[in-house]
């Protein structure tokens, strides 16, 4: 169903939690560079590939403060401007305020040469941040936390066909695909909300998983599910976890998972409710940073805890796994190595299961676990 099909009452209810309001400030980085890089190639090709995934990147090409000011204007999702002095004069033109911390403020991206650097500290204090000339510092600095944003921007506006919903998990399916969440908290408040979201396109459930409220944010995955991994999705059996076995370093696993042990030698498990020799979800802030492999849950992208995860995991071969995984490589940027996730070959047997409360064990009689490498 095209967009202009979706009854006019279809619209995204309410979302009484959204992430909070972009500020009306900026949060710049510059690449440091050293003369004759190509650092106009580099800025290019990262904004680029941020506006292909459906991100609005401001354009200052034929005037940096009038472009700037429209990007402002427009709460842009990021502004490129190539050298500092430009960006510098356009930035106190317009007052603006350096925000402080990763979520805040509009980003912006410039480069500045090596002997230059004194006046970037000068400009930006301890609110900007210097970056390496590569893709993967670009991409750190953008942050995880834009990744939720990233996959709902690549859904289509395709009907919906059916939302089932279980004790802990729920389902959606598309024309192409089925997709799950995981329900965090049961799921007797999210009945009454469904006749409504049932009307809605897949695109416009898929928005929800910007809420905070666990129930809105379990559904917005499931519709990201079902337009990632579709019918057709032709990917190699399994989760993929085996192609990290081996490597050098600790290996600390987000939620246990079946034949764990078979896989990793000696793995540091975490879980919300640990049990004897597995730790709580708070030593994941000891546990991640310069650990050689961590394999994720994808109950992580529900209770938002993924992004934390992938800061902490920085430098570290990720793997995102679970029925709740979304199969693109969009994630990959992010800094996860491998997907294992769930396509759904018999959405009315596993709708059925669902509402009879199968366990993700039983998933597999519906579909098959595949997996896609970065």
């Amino acid at each position: 169903m095209s967009a202009s099909a979706i009854p006019p009452f279809a619209k995204v209810p309410s979302i009484s939690m959204l992430e909070p309001a972009q500020a009306p400030w900026i949060r710049p980085a510059a690449v440091v560079h050293e003369a004759g890089f190509p650092i106009d190639d580099l800025l290019d090709g990262f904004a680029a590939d941020i506006a292909s995934r459906g991100f609005l990147v401001g354009d200052c090409r034929d005037s940096v403060s009038r472009g700037f000011r429209a990007a402002m204007r427009d709460d842009a999702d990021l502004v490129v401007i190539g050298q500092f002095p430009a960006f510098e004069q356009a930035a106190r033109e317009l007052t603006a305020t350096i925000g402080d911390g990763i979520s805040q403020g509009m980003p912006v991206l410039t480069a500045i040469d090596g002997p230059s650097i004194g006046q970037w500290w000068d400009f930006a204090g301890s609110g900007g941040t210097l970056l390496a000339p590569d893709p993967a510092a670009l991409w750190r600095w953008w942050g995880p936390e834009r990744l939720y944003r990233d996959l709902a921007l690549g859904v289509a506006e395709d009907e919906v066909r059916q939302i089932v919903c279980g004790p802990r998990w729920l389902m959606v399916e598309g024309p192409f695909g089925a997709g799950l969440g995981y329900l965090p908290v049961g799921p007797k408040e999210l009945l009454g909300r469904l006749p409504m979201m049932r009307r809605m396109s897949l695109r416009q459930l898929a928005e929800l998983s910007r809420s905070w409220d666990p129930l809105e944010m379990a559904v917005g995955i499931a519709a990201i599910n079902a337009h990632y991994n579709r019918f057709d999705l032709d990917a190699p059996m399994g989760n993929g976890t085996r192609t990290l076995a081996g490597g050098v370093g600790r290996v600390v696993v987000i939620g246990a998972f079946p034949g764990l042990t078979d896989v990793f030698s000696q793995p540091q498990v975490i879980e919300a409710s640990p049990r004897a020799g597995e730790y709580p979800t708070i030593a994941m802030d000891t546990l991640l940073p310069g650990c050689g492999v961590a394999v994720v849950t994808s109950s992580t992208l529900v209770n938002r805890h993924l992004p934390r995860v992938l800061r902490l995991a920085q430098g570290s071969r990720v793997a995102l796994v679970g029925a709740g995984t979304p199969m693109t490589p969009r994630l990959f940027a992010y800094g996860i190595e491998v997907l294992g996730g769930l396509v759904v070959d018999d959405a009315a047997g596993l709708a059925a299961a669902i509402k009879a409360g199968a366990l993700p064990r039983e998933f597999i009689r519906f579909g098959r676990y595949v997996h896609l490498r970065r």
